[in-house]
């Protein structure tokens, strides 16, 4: 009787072992899921955070763009723009939307306005510049192209104050929840 028992005891503890083992595999599986799509989830939120400052940038400068652009057809006489003139700038806008963000460091959301951020801007003008010169949006009048030039230069100034601004604003808010909050937990 000792050894019959002794024979199911190591029986039922060799179920146990594997059962143990086939719970903590699977375990171990749902883990790694949780990894990957931890991982995917992280990929995924750096993707949309790149797709949301380039959607931001795009419409900020295509809207300064489409602006210098409008007052340049009205001292004209011209009240319509051209939606080819349209398209070529949000197609640019999104372009240097891309440049700036993945390649250039996102300056003009940067803390400090410095030779970097300086020599950046200028880039981008430049660039914005030269577009507008290729796709005749003022008729490559060097008066009108030379002035977008500069208020190119302005839009990188202003947007940059507006992001600094905004930070400022925004880390007040924080503190003061973070001082409510504190207080809150204090009480109890």
């Amino acid at each position: 009787m000792k050894e019959g028992y002794e024979e199911h005891i190591r029986r039922d503890w060799k179920a146990v072992g594997k059962e143990y083992e086939r719970v903590c595999q699977k375990k171990n599986e749902e883990e790694s899921g949780e990894m990957r799509c931890s991982r995917k989830k992280e990929k995924w939120l750096h993707w949309l955070g790149t797709e949301v400052a380039v959607e931001y940038k795009a419409c900020l400068y295509f809207f300064a763009i489409l602006f210098y652009y409008s007052l340049y057809q009205v001292t004209r006489g011209i009240y319509t723009v051209s939606l080819v003139h349209m398209m070529e700038m949000i197609f640019a806008t999104y372009g240097m939307g891309y440049l700036q963000v993945l390649a250039l460091d996102n300056f003009d959301e940067a803390e400090h306005f410095r030779r970097k951020e300086l020599a950046l801007s200028l880039l981008c003008a430049a660039l914005y510049t030269a577009v507008s010169y290729l796709f005749e949006w003022f008729d490559r009048k060097v008066p009108a192209t030379g002035g977008f030039f500069l208020y190119c230069m302005a839009a990188y100034g202003c947007a940059y104050l507006a992001n600094k601004w905004k930070r400022y604003v925004d880390t007040m808010r924080l503190n003061a929840m973070l001082r409510a909050y504190q207080k809150g937990e204090k009480k109890e």
